[in-house]
């Protein structure tokens, strides 16, 4: 094993000196210092969580996805699209509060989803650690590729339909009056996607949303990284980054017509949370989608019997937001902080890897030089396996990097990623990504040149990834 300093350029996590800790500190200081929200705040929560908290995110939501500039009138929006996410301030009946976007999305298959009827339709590359979420809901998976907008509209329609011929099943769960038990679900994370850093078009949105509801789907999208968004260009700089540059699918749904009733659940459901602009040990995040389809998914067992998830930690949220200091911390802290991060890598992987053959995944958003998240993509030449060079990588130059095949659905050998690397720029320090990097091209370059390994060590393996990844400690 190399005596080298370990680089972890798999791990998913916020680097500790962006947690906004002093902000955390003196939002929990208002929280417990005052009575009308200290004592609701360790009590029971209602389903639906904090109410401040539902209505803050209400406003936010409505701040940074609807007062968004409109394209052009020369690149049209599709036929049937009202406006770009709609005019009306959303209502906080739309909002529900969840315990993060992992523990929104077992309660919404609890509530919505059944192990004999429902299929589940993953996009691959996905966020592997959804799987076990949704084997656990004993839900079968299959995978559709993203193609080239974000999802393979082609190949999904084939399985919905393929599966549709199957017949009706009758399901396992008994109806519920504040229920439904989808056909189909289909999951993704359609912006700054984890882990290829693509964005879904608008265009492959509302041809989704149409698919889903011929089909009988719910659409789940883990929208966790649409506000840490930066430019990649001089083009591209003034933007204006404080709104988004894209609506959710749940967007769509709500304002393609024809527009859901009053008494729909709709086909889409956003997944929000605190843990990529916060810290993941808040454990705290939201859900959006119809009135209908969030009282239902506040009805979950879990929450009827202990109250809403992260009540406490609500209040503190509620506050950071009403004071305005988590828009200020995106916008002076993260967004610039990730943008130099994210500048030191693609300027590595340009001199280091790209001689190499290696080609770098799609880094815009929409036909803008725009990207985010935390997360790239890389593509090694065809003779090159990428679980040889993870393993390598960690034996030769203690450099950990995630190879592909841990991105393939759950038992669907159908779309597979042998010769695919994710990297991660928010987790080491901004000094280590660049030698990162070229730790990197020198394990390629001896896996090419058929130089032999220097087995004195274990390499990461199956387990020795997940082990590394940390999200399994």
């Amino acid at each position: 094993m190399s005596s080298k300093k370990q680089i972890n350029l798999l791990r998913g996590w916020p680097n500790p000196s962006l947690l906004p800790t002093p902000l955390i500190s003196a939002a929990s200081t208002t929280a417990l210092s005052n009575p009308d929200i200290s004592i609701p705040g360790l009590l029971y929560g209602p389903d639906s969580g904090y109410q401040p908290l539902r209505e803050e995110i209400s406003r936010w939501m409505t701040r940074f996805y609807v007062s968004t500039p409109r394209r052009p009138p020369t690149i049209p929006y599709p036929e049937g699209w009202n406006t770009f996410v709609g005019e009306e301030e959303r209502n906080a009946d739309r909002i529900c509060i969840t315990g993060g976007a992992s523990q929104s999305l077992a309660c919404v298959l609890q509530v919505f989803s059944d192990p004999v009827k429902t299929r589940v339709w993953m996009v691959a590359p996905c966020y592997f650690l959804a799987c076990r979420i949704f084997g656990d809901s004993g839900l079968e998976i299959r995978a559709v590729g993203e193609g080239s907008e974000g999802v393979d509209l082609g190949a999904l329609e084939r399985g919905l339909r393929q599966s549709g011929e199957e017949g009706e099943k009758k399901p396992l769960k008994q109806p519920r009056p504040w229920s439904k038990i989808y056909r189909n679900i289909i999951y993704c994370v359609p912006t700054f996607s984890n882990p290829s850093g693509k964005t879904m078009s608008p265009f492959c949105r509302q041809n989704l949303v149409q698919l889903a509801r011929k089909y009988d789907a719910l659409i789940i999208t883990d929208d966790v990284y649409d506000f840490l968004q930066w430019p990649t260009s001089s083009a591209s700089s003034t933007t204006s980054l404080s709104k988004a540059i894209i609506p959710r699918l749940v967007d769509v749904d709500r304002t393609l017509e024809p527009v859901p009733g009053p008494d729909s659940f709709g086909n889409a459901m956003s997944n929000g949370s605190f843990s990529k602009i916060v810290g993941p040990g808040v454990r705290t995040g939201w859900a959006e989608a119809t009135p209908k389809l969030i009282y239902g998914l506040s009805q979950c067992g879990s929450s009827r019997s202990g109250g809403a998830p992260s009540q406490l930690v609500a209040t503190m949220m509620a506050e950071l937001l009403r004071s305005g200091e988590l828009e200020r911390h995106i916008k002076e802290v993260l967004n610039p902080a990730y943008e130099k991060r994210y500048g030191i890598m693609t300027r590595a992987i340009r001199q280091h890897l790209v001689p190499l053959e290696i080609k770098q995944g799609e880094v815009t958003a929409d036909g803008k030089d725009i990207f985010g998240g935390y997360f790239l993509w890389l593509e090694l030449p065809r003779d090159v396996s990428a679980k040889v060079v993870a393993d390598r990588a960690k034996v030769e130059e203690n450099l950990i990097v995630a190879p592909g095949y841990i991105f393939e659905v759950e038992n669907d050998p159908s779309i597979k990623f042998q010769n695919s690397i994710r990297l991660c720029f928010s987790w080491e320090e901004e000094a280590d990504l660049e030698d990162g990097i070229e730790r990197l091209a020198r394990v390629v370059r001896n896996v090419r040149d058929g130089m032999p390994p220097e087995m004195k060590g274990e390499g990461l393996g199956e387990n020795g990834t997940k082990g590394e990844i940390g999200e399994f400690q």
